[in-house]
């Protein structure tokens, strides 16, 4: 039971903490939309919010240990952090932006919707186990 709980409950924290991350990739998109040579960024939200809550997790590049002195580790992305990918514009603009302001409108505005929806979830069911707890009067 109280596994069932905290996955429910952890599912949205990860949607939050990614929606937030991805709100700060979109803000430095927006705010670098006047910039020369700047490459839009963004990441896919459902990939990693799988691979955030161990659905689908991709590892990283395994790296090979071919002498007793390398050190082992993983490659890319495993920090849990989402991996950024960049944005391909539909219209290049002559000093190299690829920042489509109409497009980082829309997803900032989307991404925003989707985080309150997420944040409303996660504080009703809270509200409900509250209630659940208290004592019949």
């Amino acid at each position: 039971m109280i596994d069932q709980l905290s996955a429910s409950l952890n599912f949205y924290s990860q949607a939050l903490d990614l929606r937030a991350k991805r709100q700060n990739v979109l803000a430095s998109n927006i705010a670098n939309s006047d910039t020369p040579n700047y490459k839009a960024r963004d990441f896919d939200f459902k990939n990693a919010l799988d691979a955030a809550i161990g659905g689908s997790q991709t590892p990283g590049l395994a790296m090979d240990v071919t002498h007793a002195g390398h050190i082992a580790g993983s490659g890319p992305n495993s920090t849990g952090e989402p991996r950024l990918a960049y944005r391909n514009p539909d219209q290049p603009s002559l000093d190299g932006n690829t920042v489509d302001m109409d497009v980082e409108r829309v997803d900032f505005m989307d991404n925003a919707l989707h985080y309150r929806a997420d944040l409303q979830i996660l504080g009703d069911q809270i509200k409900g186990l509250k209630q659940a707890m208290q004592p019949e009067r």
